[in-house]
């Protein structure tokens, strides 16, 4: 089956299952088949992980009249957003949406573990209408809101000089987005996050500051922030205003970090790309491969080695 016939038929299954993990069958498909894989790998990869996944719940139509943002982060609505969105999508076209959506969607861009612009990003790579309708769905359904941003433009431009200062959350929530929620309560935080200068290459340093989060430590966390940065790097050229939506972006990432609870592991050998690629393809595991697809784009953008240095971890065995 080819990708687009594979998303086609992803569209039976439900955007979460298992109590609130994010289904990421589209989003690998579309990984893997930009690492190289043949239609025979995307199948044996969507059969395999379907197996986890919950069907999706019936359609619903959206109540005619009712203010399209009126029910951001109820994972409830899912089956009616999803209704609004190929409606519109069908009537305007997927750029006019975008367009209008992205920026009321960007304030809770930490939605499902930042997994609302991931799917959006890989939706928007893949050019499947369908499957941006669902990605924008779950998105809006999942909002994250971490607070209001600050009314002052900041005035350092560094982002790691800020997050020395900042201790790492204290929630024993299982899932990041519920642990993003309690660090978000923290004054402190915010008082950090408005010491932050925006500007047209904040988006770089925070990826380059993810890999190097994700190389040392492995952590889960920063393996979302890493993929979160490449979405972002998608979305932001669909954007009127992309340093608004870095100041919205900004928050969840720092809140993000602190929820993450960074510690150091011993360090992994840095692969070649001929070496992590193969084992990305033969992998069943979805952030590994949503990882070395990032971290490859991102090199493509930014260059450097930050990228193969965190590769490398994903892929490292034993």
């Amino acid at each position: 089956m080819s990708l687009n016939a594979l998303l086609s038929d992803g569209a039976r299954f439900a955007p979460e299952y298992h109590g609130g993990l994010s289904n990421h069958l589209p989003m690998a498909l579309v990984a893997l088949q930009r690492l190289g894989a043949d239609e025979a790998r995307l199948e044996a990869f969507a059969v395999g992980y379907a197996e986890r996944l919950a069907p999706a719940p019936a359609v619903q139509a959206w109540s005619a009249g009712d203010a399209w943002r009126g029910r951001f982060g109820e994972p409830e609505a899912w089956p009616a957003y999803r209704s609004l969105m190929a409606e519109w999508i069908a009537q305007e076209g997927a750029g006019a949406v975008l367009a209008q959506a992205l920026p009321a969607l960007m304030p809770g861009c930490g939605a499902g573990a930042f997994h609302g612009p991931i799917r959006v990003a890989y939706a928007v790579a893949s050019g499947h209408e369908p499957e941006l309708a669902d990605a924008l769905a779950y998105w809006a359904c999942r909002h994250l809101p971490l607070g209001p941003l600050p009314q002052a433009p900041g005035r350092v431009a560094d982002p790691e000089a800020l997050l020395r200062r900042l201790q790492a959350g204290r929630s024993r929530q299982p899932l990041i987005a519920q642990r993003m929620r309690d660090a978000a309560a923290s004054p402190a935080l915010h008082a950090e996050i408005a010491r932050l200068a925006i500007d047209a290459g904040t988006l770089e340093r925070l990826a380059r500051l993810s890999a190097k989060a994700y190389t040392a430590s492995g952590n889960f966390t920063a393996l979302h922030l890493l993929t979160a940065c490449h979405a972002m790097r998608v979305l932001q050229g669909l954007l009127d205003d992309p340093l608004e939506a870095l100041r919205w972006f900004w928050q969840a990432w720092a809140t993000a970090v602190v929820a993450a609870g960074l510690t150091q592991k011993p360090p992994r050998p840095v692969l070649d790309w001929d070496r992590i690629v193969p084992r990305a393809l033969a992998s069943d595991d979805e952030h590994v491969v949503k990882l070395i697809d990032s971290c490859r784009e991102e090199e493509r953008a930014y260059g450097g080695d930050d990228w193969r240095r965190a590769a490398s971890r994903a892929v490292a065995v034993g």
